[in-house]
């Protein structure tokens, strides 16, 4: 599906929905507490489980006692069972990472749990659970260790020309070295399952991001077929990449769920979140600027050094941004894995981009301070005509001018920049800009609407809408399109029955199940338009009408009782392959530094974006504000 056609398209629709800042549907029961999270539909007779999580940081389970916790009020029964996973699967369907229950890889994994008629009695008796282990001697932590195992990962490297030449040779050269910390995505709902078994189908309520995987991945640890799993996962509480795949908590659900002949739920405790599920790398990164005496970037070079579980294939995408994001024809770009026995590595939100521009742009205001020119105008002048590394078409490039927008919009007069040049008082104030970038992502999706007698319409899908308002933008497309008010659609997500959408991750949702939404409109209406006894193109369809020349029909009698469901399925196919897509934007700030505490204020803070078609005015700004106040959190930390 070509994307420039569908913005041509929805724009000869004309009905006005498309854009608009319209509330969620789904937002007055959230904040009304009526909206069921995971954990909280009221299923009869179920039973409560709280996991055991791994003392040691490696090493194997040489024994447990469980007559001593099977004696405890209400506790039902102590599980070890091989189908639990141990890490989580980061969203890779089939592919969910079973490990022998016995094997400890890391402090804090999964090796029990402990099911009881109350959460409180679980709890208890999971605390004094006792689990005798034989800890292993070796285990590496630090990335840095000298005897840490380092991969490079080579489908992440790029080498071109001779980048110690062009350090050498440049006018101006920065060599300079960061590191971040790790991080841990602990969403306001933690994570957590309800399931249920009837000997036939198992049926898990839980709080996941991409659930056309997550079956799966759930189906592949039990050792079931996919069509025997159903997943319901209506309302998420935030996921941020760590809801991704299938995690500890809803394994050992359905283990004890099969097992016991009862449904049982499983809540992490916030503590497990951070020891059990996912975290990002710490990173540390090596970055090589050579620029011209122009400020021309000659030579571009961005090392840097990740971590994960030994047998793990994700590595942090640090390096993602800087493959497209600048000009430098000598070019060195390489990401190396540390092994370590540390919880595993996953998607944190903006993998790569999150931490990778930190260190990115630091090393460029560097530069600019190098060359003795204003950080805007450096960044102005190495804006690349083509991918430098792949030597393909940007399908477009809205980096200039969100930079020369956004500083005319915040004042900035191109000053001399160098830190510690004005004070107030105790304060140190200075103002900084950076840029900023995604990458665009797409992923093959469906999507079913339902046109109903009544002339309503129903959108379904079983993609999940983790707080980034999936349930608003579907229904404004789908209303968009058939000529409805948002109020006369409803959206029906997150069940596995439903079509595979694309899934909550890779910022690819609305592009991807939104494309499939459309097409299926499409369908639709040319459906409706051989009934007038015209073109898709020629038939308008507004406020309830079906309208071609002068001739306008109620659509309800044109459905005649009868509804009309088409199923769109979208395929990014190659585009991917043919130009390179990414967001962009540029931040602007100015910061008062206290002189003898330390103290960092924030006076302003401004953000301009260039993200393609805005499908929802309050959504599309609540996500701008989010990332800003991500980034105001990376910079403090």
């Amino acid at each position: 599906m070509d994307e420039p056609d569908t913005r041509n398209r929805l724009d000869h629709m004309a009905q006005g929905v498309i854009g608009r800042p319209l509330d969620r549907p789904d937002g007055i029961a959230k904040v009304t507490g009526t909206a069921p999270y995971a954990a909280e539909y009221a299923i009869d007779g179920a039973l409560n489980g709280v996991l055991v999580t791994a003392t040691i940081t490696r090493g194997k389970v040489i024994g447990i006692d469980r007559d001593a916790v099977l004696a405890m009020p209400g506790v039902v029964a102590v599980i070890a069972d091989p189908r639990m996973i141990t890490r989580s699967a980061q969203g890779t369907a089939g592919k969910s990472p079973k490990r022998d229950i016995g094997q400890v890889d890391y402090y804090g994994q999964p090796v029990a749990l402990v099911v009881a008629e109350t959460f409180e009695q679980a709890r208890h008796a999971a605390r004094h659970l006792d689990v005798r282990y034989a800890e292993e001697p070796g285990a590496i932590v630090d990335p840095h260790a000298a005897d840490a195992i380092v991969e490079e990962q080579r489908g992440k490297s790029v080498v071109q020309g001779n980048l110690d030449r062009a350090m050498a040779e440049a006018s101006h050269a920065v060599d300079v070295r960061y590191t971040t910390e790790g991080h841990n995505s602990a969403p306001m709902e933690p994570h957590a399952s309800i399931a249920q078994w009837d000997g036939e189908t198992l049926t898990v309520h839980l709080s996941m991001q991409m659930i056309k995987y997550n079956v799966k991945e759930l189906a592949d640890a039990l050792g079931l077929p996919p069509a025997r799993v159903r997943l319901i996962s209506r309302y998420v509480g935030g996921g941020f990449g760590s809801k991704l795949g299938i995690s500890a908590e809803a394994v050992a659900a359905a283990v004890a769920a099969i097992e016991l002949g009862r449904p049982v739920r499983v809540v992490m405790l916030r503590q497990q979140v951070f020891q059990c599920v996912m975290r990002r790398s710490e990173t540390s990164q090596r970055l090589r600027l050579a620029a011209d005496a122009d400020g021309r970037l000659i030579g571009f070079g961005h090392e840097a050094l990740v971590s994960n579980l030994p047998g793990e294939k994700f590595a942090e995408p640090v390096t993602q941004a800087s493959e497209f994001l600048y000009r430098g024809a000598d070019r060195t770009i390489r990401l190396e894995l540390a092994r370590v026995h540390r919880m595993t590595a996953g998607s944190v939100r903006a993998p790569g981009e999150a931490v990778g521009m930190l260190a990115l742009e630091c090393a460029m205001d560097e530069l600019a301070i190098a060359v003795g020119i204003d950080p805007v105008e450096l960044r102005l002048r190495n804006i690349p005509e083509r991918h430098p590394s792949l030597d393909i078409p940007y399908s477009s490039r809205k980096l200039a001018e969100c930079l020369t927008r956004g500083a005319e919009r915040f004042g900035w007069d191109g000053a001399d920049r160098t830190p510690c040049r004005r004070r107030e008082g105790e304060w140190w104030i200075g103002t900084g800009m950076a840029t900023a970038t995604r990458v665009h992502n797409l992923n093959e999706a469906e999507a079913r609407v339902r046109l109903c007698p009544d002339g309503t319409a129903i959108v379904e899908s079983d993609m999940t809408d983790i707080g980034t308002g999936t349930y608003t933008v579907l229904g404004q497309i789908a209303a968009e399109m058939l000529g409805l008010d948002p109020d006369d659609v409803l959206v029906r997500l997150g069940e596995s029955d439903l079509p595979p959408g694309a899934g909550s991750g890779g910022s690819w949702g609305a592009p991807s199940t939104g494309s499939a939404v459309f097409i299926a409109c499409e369908a639709i209406r040319e459906r409706l338009a051989e009934r007038l006894g015209c073109t898709e193109e020629a038939l308008t369809l507004k406020d309830g009408a079906a309208i071609f020349g002068n001739d306008a029909m109620p659509v309800t009698e044109l459905l005649g009782g009868e509804e009309i469901a088409e199923t769109g399925r979208f395929d990014p196919g190659t585009i991917e392959d043919k130009c390179h897509s990414a967001m962009y934007g540029a931040f602007f700030a100015e910061v008062a530094v206290n002189a003898f505490t330390g103290e960092v204020r924030l006076y302003r803070f401004a953000g301009t974006f260039g993200v393609g078609r805005v499908l929802n005015g309050k959504t599309a700004h609540s996500q701008c504000v989010g990332g800003m106040v991500w980034g105001i959190g990376s910079a403090l930390g």
